[in-house]
């Protein structure tokens, strides 16, 4: 049996408090939406491709608009001062930086691409995406979040997801070539199309339907005309999680 590539998660300080997830695929606001939102497979599987690390404590900071790192101030659950050191102003500018206990080691040629959890808005602050060459870089990296609205309270709860990272390869990316021409250009795609467009409007347009009346044809992993997907369809991500949890947490 083929071994899976690993990416290892060495621990560089005291990790008490914090933890690596498979990420879920459920968001709250999701959940309000009485599962509608859970109906489009592509932000459920977006919700989980990767790893989350979650929150080692209550966090609550206001920014109060300058760009001196006194401007935002941090205030940290009782109990948690262990904190102070990695949940932090680092950079000034309203970014909060949260310093992780590790440091990530990727297969040659993989980066991590570190990010906030996907399709989890938050007002008065965005998570900051950055992209780490963790195949040869022996530095620790930051998740970082930017606040927009001074002087508005946001608050990060202990568990909660702070960070996501999702590897990538660069080469692979850069292998890529872009092309734009019209869809009539390729008959099959055009032919796949017009047949979508058409289902869809006509469900659209019934006044009548039903809410299990919902076309699930990319849920099926098949086109409105019958043809299944020519790649392997997915509807869930079943990520690994360490053999030994206790290493990450």
């Amino acid at each position: 049996m083929t071994s899976k590539p690993t990416i290892t998660a060495f621990a560089v300080s005291d990790t008490r408090g914090w933890s690596i997830k498979p990420a879920s695929p459920r968001r709250e606001w999701m959940d309000r939406t009485d599962g509608f939102a859970y109906r489009c497979l592509p932000l459920s599987i977006a919700n989980q491709a990767g790893w989350v690390v979650n929150c080692p404590a209550d966090v609550s900071v206001v920014w109060l608009g300058s760009n001196e790192r006194n401007a935002l101030h941090i205030n940290l659950a009782l109990g948690s001062e262990r904190f102070r050191s990695s949940i932090t102003s680092h950079f000034g500018f309203g970014i909060l930086t949260f310093s992780l206990p590790w440091l990530f080691r990727t297969p040659p040629g993989v980066a991590l691409l570190v990010r906030g959890p996907t399709n989890t808005p938050k007002r008065a602050i965005v998570a900051l995406d950055g992209v780490v060459e963790t195949d040869w870089n022996s530095a620790t990296f930051t998740m970082n979040w930017r606040c927009t609205e001074p002087n508005h309270p946001v608050s990060f709860l202990e568990g909660e997801p702070i960070c996501m990272i999702q590897p990538i390869r660069l080469d692979e990316i850069e292998s890529y070539q872009l092309d734009a021409r019209p869809i009539e250009s390729d008959a099959l795609e055009h032919d796949r199309f017009k047949a979508f467009s058409q289902s869809r409007r006509a469900m659209i347009d019934d006044p009548n339907r039903k809410p299990e009346d919902w076309q699930k044809h990319y849920t099926k992993g098949h086109h409105a005309d019958g043809a299944k997907a020519e790649s392997q369809h997915k509807t869930k991500l079943n990520l690994s999680r360490a053999p030994n949890d206790a290493r990450l947490h």
